[in-house]
Order: C-alpha cells, then sequence, then structure tokens
C-alpha cells in the first residue's frame, strides 16, 4: 500500500504494512523529571520541531499559560517544508486553531478543536489545550516554531508534534499544507440607498456585479484545493441603519483567474458555514462547520468566530485562487473582519506577507478574562 495515499478516518486502519515510522517531538523534560515544558521569553523564537527527511505530521497538541493581556494575538505560529525560506503557515496562534479575538472556546470539530474550561488567572484565563488533525506533508525537511511577540514571557509552553517517516519519496502532485491571516480594521463600507424605509433582507439596496470590494479570506497562486476557514467578526457598525448583522454578505469564489461571474457564489454569510434564517442557534460545532465563538443571537452585537470545512467539497484550482465574502450586503458594513484560509497546494507557493505589528492586530474592546462586550 501507498505510505502517501490519504484513507478514509477508519477504513485505513487495518492496513499495517505502510513502512512508516511513528515518531514525536514534545516539550518533555529531557533531565527525566516533571518540568515538561518550555519558557519561551518576549521576542524569542523556540523551534518545536525540526525534522529531516520525508514525512507527514498526523496531530498537533498545544497550550500555553502567558500573562500579556491578548496574548493569543501576539503569539505567531509558523511552519516550514522542505528547506523553504518563506514559510507555507504564518498565523496568530489562538486564530490557528479555530477561535479569534484572542480569547478562548470549547468546541470539536474534524481537524481543529479547542478543550477549554474556565481558569482564572491574574490577567486572563489559562489557554484553551489546541488540536491539529491537519495532515502536514513534506519531502525532505519540516520545520514549526511559535514566536513570542507579546511583552511577558511564555510561562509554561506544552506541545506534540506527532507525526511519520517514511522510506518512500514523496509524490510530485502531493500538495503542502498552508495558512494564512488576514485583516481589515476596520472593512471600509460601501454606502447603499435604501429603496424605501425598512425593506426586507431581500429588498436591500446595492448592487455587487464585481466582488471588489469584498474581504478577502484567501488569494493564492498555483496549484491546489482550497479546504476551508475560520472568519472573526467584530459586529459593532450597522452602516445600513437596517439590520444589525453582517449576514447578507454573499460568499464569492474566484477560480483561475475569473473576473465574473466567480465559479463559486453564495446566498450569505450564515448559509456558506452552514447555518440559515441568521444564527438562531447560537454557538454549535460540528465536524465540518459551526460557531466557535458566538455573541447576541437576538441583535448580533458582538465577536464572532464562524468555521467551513472543505474536507468532503474542496475546491480546486490550476493557477489561482481568491476566496472572498461581502460585509454586509453589497459591503455596506464596517465591522472589523479578520480570517485564516487553510489549503493545499504544489510549491512554490505567493511569499506570505508579514503580519501587521502586533498594536494592529489586537482586538477591540478586550475585558478581562478573554470575554467580549457588547
Amino acid at each position: 500500500m501507498n505510505v502517501w495515499q490519504p484513507n478514509s478516518p477508519l477504513a485505513g486502519l487495518p492496513f499495517v504494512k505502510r513502512n512508516a515510522r511513528s515518531k514525536r517531538e514534545s516539550s518533555w523534560d529531557r533531565s527525566g523529571a516533571n518540568r515538561d515544558f518550555r519558557v519561551v521569553e518576549p521576542g524569542a523564537t523556540e523551534v518545536l520541531a525540526e525534522i529531516e527527511g520525508a514525512g507527514c505530521i498526523r496531530h498537533i497538541w498545544m497550550t500555553t499559560r502567558c500573562h500579556a493581556p491578548q496574548y493569543l494575538r501576539k503569539l505567531v505560529l509558523e511552519m516550514y517544508w522542505d528547506g523553504e525560506e518563506n514559510p507555507s503557515v504564518r498565523v496568530p496562534y489562538g486564530d490557528f486553531f479555530g477561535v479569534g479575538h484572542a480569547t478562548c472556546r470549547h468546541f470539536v470539530s474534524l481537524p481543529l478543536n479547542m478543550v477549554f474550561g474556565q481558569r482564572r488567572g491574574p490577567t486572563g484565563p489559562f489557554s484553551a489545550s489546541n488540536n491539529c488533525y491537519f495532515p502536514m506533508p513534506f519531502g525532505s525537511s519540516a520545520r514549526i516554531q511559535l514566536i513570542n511577540e507579546s511583552e511577558e514571557p511564555i510561562a509554561n509552553l506544552f506541545y506534540y508534534i506527532d507525526y511519520e517517516l517514511y522510506t518512500a519519496e514523496a509524490p510530485e502532485d502531493l500538495g503542502r499544507f498552508h495558512a494564512c491571516w488576514n485583516l481589515e480594521n476596520p472593512a471600509q463600507a460601501v454606502p447603499q440607498e435604501q429603496p424605501y424605509e425598512d425593506p426586507a433582507p431581500w429588498d436591500l439596496g446595492g448592487l455587487n456585479l464585481t466582488g471588489a470590494e469584498n474581504y478577502v479570506i484567501l488569494d493564492a497562486g498555483g496549484a491546489g484545493q482550497y479546504v476551508g476557514c475560520v472568519l472573526n467578526i467584530d459586529n459593532f457598525d450597522a452602516s445600513n441603519q437596517v439590520y444589525t448583522w453582517p449576514g447578507e454578505g454573499d460568499d464569492m469564489i474566484f477560480i483561475d483567474g475569473e473576473r465574473w461571474p466567480p465559479s463559486l457564489h453564495g446566498t450569505g454569510t450564515e448559509d456558506y458555514f452552514g447555518c440559515s434564517w441568521g444564527f438562531p442557534s447560537g454557538e454549535y460545532d460540528g465536524p465540518y462547520h459551526g460557531i466557535s465563538l458566538g455573541s447576541d443571537v437576538q441583535e448580533h452585537f458582538g465577536k464572532w468566530s464562524l468555521y467551513r470545512w472543505h474536507i468532503e467539497d474542496p475546491v480546486r484550482f490550476t493557477e489561482s485562487i481568491r476566496v472572498t465574502i461581502e460585509h454586509g450586503h453589497a459591503n455596506d458594513q464596517g465591522n472589523i473582519y479578520s480570517s485564516v484560509a487553510y489549503w493545499y497546494q504544489l510549491e512554490p507557493h505567493r511569499a506570505q506577507p508579514a503580519l501587521p505589528p502586533v498594536a494592529e492586530r489586537l482586538t477591540r474592546r478586550w475585558p478581562e478574562y478573554g470575554l467580549w462586550d457588547r
């Protein structure tokens, strides 16, 4: 059996002859004592794994404790495959694992989860325990590192990185895992004239037949497949003066340089994230879609984190992909948007940009204990 061939989660378990060696990098105490963590000083970079050979990372578990406010946005996770100089993954630590706004929440999905209990420290909760099951193949080497851009040390960094090493070479058509972060603070509202006072949602004024002003979740070049995103919305600006939520914004995915219409055009934000009629459920977690952080389900003000995984329905591209979503109907609202996009592609990839300075990526109105005010 080809060790590089994907299997369904359960169907592949009986196949035992795979010429694969199971390995782990972790923070265990090399002295044999019980200080099974690393301390990472402000400004320092901690290399979690530096692996030589061909293989695939199968599971990452991490938990941290740091007393800097909003430290989940101040720590940066990077991943490099096959000796590349520009990382394939560059994302704030908390956002990567499925919840934005520098806070934690308990949720479970197929590739990512957080396990969180409310433990309160002097400047906020301990971080959740975070798990990632996205497979991350590499042909010759892998490096994973965490950068502490906060003003306080990471007092405790615990981690496992479980992987396999193979004797077989990686197939030429095997994509590498990528993830990137984006932010618009705020998204620029496009004023729209309403047809009459208090229109129904389907009668809102404004047209969007270009997608030019949409929020961009992913803009990538090359050949690969988009496998999902986390979208964070700080909803405070009902600029259309009609609705107090941003869910009338359609998703639009442009493939291989196309302009209009996009190959995939949706019908609303809640529809893309697998819900309907607003978000009446509030927080929920499913294998492929959910709301990992929810606010007021009546007025919809506050902070939201939404996820959608294209695992059964990956979006394939051969030259480029541009994943976008409207911020309100025809982009008529000016809320704060941030996101993480996840995808696989053949190398080389477009260079990952530097993240905004720490002060610019912090979340608005972040009170003590990681909660949000409305």
